[in-house]
């Protein structure tokens, strides 16, 4: 059977890393529902991906909004009764030509609302539907810019909140744990898009395989983990 009929909800799927990660788990037989925050953008890319013949379902999602959250999970509840992968790939990074001694605050809070507090909210809201049917994958798409172990300078506010933001993968890992329930974080490295700049030395399709791989474990794969190119990294 493979992951045909598995379902999987992927934030900032309209473009980028997001996009691809929805064309490739399409192309895998899953379900896919592609959120954004803009509705015209997501029924776009969906009607770029089934002229490739991989249909998706958007569904309105902003990360930002508990609220938002809260109708998703309604509607989750309502149109599925269940969730099986959830890519929380929503970011955003706004701080490059900043650092730690002049970063001003609402620049972090505003990093760490879409960052942590998002995908936290998203967790919040599917991990009950996961714990009903004692299956889940849960990726959350960090950066080694967050990694402890490889720590520089420069962009504190998005290094603080993918640090965060592995924080929650080793939590919520644990909390999990003896369940079906696989949750890990990844770092796509470098990427041509709109965040990673032409100049990035991987495609999306590079930057999407391992997030597609950690989404489609099979039972008993790894949880708790960091990876890059499917190999664990340093927290």
């Amino acid at each position: 059977m493979g992951q045909k009929g598995k379902i999987a909800v992927v934030t900032g799927g309209n473009k980028g890393i997001g996009f691809e990660i929805c064309r490739q788990l399409a192309r895998q037989g899953v379900d896919v529902i592609l959120t954004a925050r803009d509705e015209a953008k997501g029924t776009e890319a969906c009607e770029a991906l089934r002229k490739e013949g991989v249909p998706s379902r958007f569904n309105p999602l902003d990360v930002d909004d508990p609220e938002s959250i809260g109708r998703f999970r309604e509607f989750m509840e309502r149109e599925f009764g269940r969730l099986d992968i959830l890519v929380n790939n929503a970011g955003i990074n706004i701080d490059a030509e900043m650092t730690a001694s002049d970063v001003d605050i609402g620049t972090v809070s505003r990093t760490v609302r879409t960052n942590v507090f998002g995908p936290m909210l998203m967790c919040q809201a599917v991990v009950p539907m996961m714990r009903r049917h004692n299956f889940g994958r849960i990726v959350n798409v960090s950066s080694t810019m967050g990694s402890l172990t490889e720590m520089a300078g420069g962009y504190p506010a998005y290094r603080l909140s993918k640090t965060a933001l592995n924080a929650v993968t080793r939590v919520l890992a644990f909390e999990t744990m003896g369940t079906n329930i696989r949750v890990n974080s990844m770092c796509p490295g470098w990427v041509r898009t709109d965040m990673g700049g032409p100049e990035a030395d991987r495609s999306v399709e590079e930057g999407a395989d391992t997030a597609v791989w950690l989404a489609t474990l099979p039972d008993g794969g790894p949880t708790g983990g960091f990876f890059r190119d499917r190999k664990k990294i340093p927290w």
